[in-house]
């Protein structure tokens, strides 16, 4: 592998001259030819990672996520990816597991990286966050969830809810379980929960049982028989993809036949959805164009442009096989 000392050798001149060509210092023009010439002669490509440390602006973007194994978030990463690529920016990528402290953590982590902006990836914004981002002062985009000392990138959960909560009442659903994730998830665990909530009001015949569960599907799976025996649902509204997953292989091991004897529905329009038999209906978010209009929006936030405080994404409501038509 070539480096800046063998650039540097072959040029005749110093790796500190060659070190300032490739950060866009002072040089002589016939310097600056002799060392393009030579790069290009041995096809040499600079550490842009180093390169970007010694620099007083990185190109490098932070992103730290709840979690690896998530549909949601690995194509939300795919999209900004694709994006910073294409303005040639890097992304780094730091994993917090569900963890809060680790996640506050990661974004002291990342600002020692001189990292030029911060996107997030939240399940929910703590004092600790707040402090953390004060004390880098580095910009940051939240993903997923809002809050008013932040630039947000959210998908539309409410309304999202509040349509698919239509769909399944049209459907002549009356007796429901609504299984939902923990409140301190502003997104999934308010704002879906709402959404659903204003359609049942909608309707005067309509009953709902509430439950919690958390975002993997092991979990859900040990939920739903107890949802089953206790009141018996046509038909289950689940407040992810994963969820949904869960409660249609329990429904299975209890005999029960989707959608004859019990509906399900999911939020997240996960690939596998499409393929499970039966198809499972759900809202499908669009998290690769978020994660696009997440990296257009950090690099402008890092150039000091003027953006919107909120955006939103869109959404889609795929009815499947997993509804039956009670009417």
């Amino acid at each position: 592998m070539v480096t800046i000392a063998d650039i540097a050798k072959i040029a005749g001149v110093s790796k500190s001259t060659v070190s300032r060509y490739l950060n866009g210092g002072s040089i002589s023009d016939a310097t600056r030819k002799k060392i393009e010439r030579v790069i290009e002669e041995n096809s040499y490509s600079p550490n842009k990672f180093a390169q970007s440390l010694k620099a007083k602006k990185t190109n490098i973007i932070g992103t730290i996520v709840p979690r690896l194994d998530s549909f949601a978030t690995s194509q939300t990463l795919i999209g900004i990816d694709e994006q910073l690529r294409e303005l040639d920016c890097q992304l780094v990528i730091s994993n917090s597991s569900q963890d809060l402290q680790r996640e506050i953590e990661n974004i002291y982590s990342l600002a020692k990286q001189k990292i030029a902006g911060i996107i997030l990836l939240a399940t929910e914004i703590t004092d600790l966050h707040l402090e953390a981002f004060r004390q880098v002062q580095i910009p940051v985009i939240l993903v997923g969830q809002q809050h008013d000392q932040f630039h947000s990138i959210i998908h539309k959960d409410y309304e999202a809810a509040y349509e698919l909560g239509k769909h399944v009442l049209q459907k002549g659903h009356r007796n429901i379980a609504y299984l939902g994730v923990t409140e301190k998830d502003i997104a999934v665990g308010v704002k879906r929960k709402e959404g659903f909530k204003k359609a049942v009001k909608e309707q005067s015949n309509a009953t709902v049982n509430y439950y919690e569960t958390s975002f993997n599907i092991e979990a859900s799976m040990k939920k739903v028989p107890e949802i089953i025996k206790e009141h018996q649902p046509s038909i289950i509204v689940c407040a992810t993809d994963n969820i949904a997953l869960g409660a249609l292989k329990a429904a299975y091991m209890k005999g029960q036949r989707v959608p004859k004897d019990l509906s399900i529905t999911g939020f997240g329009g996960y690939d596998v959805t499409e393929i499970t038999y039966p198809g499972i209906t759900t809202a499908k978010f669009f998290y690769k164009e978020a994660g696009n209009l997440a990296a257009k929006d950090i690099v402008k936030l890092v150039n000091g442009e003027e953006l919107e405080k909120i955006k939103f994404t869109k959404y889609k409501i795929i009815d499947r096989e997993s509804v039956d038509n009670l009417l």
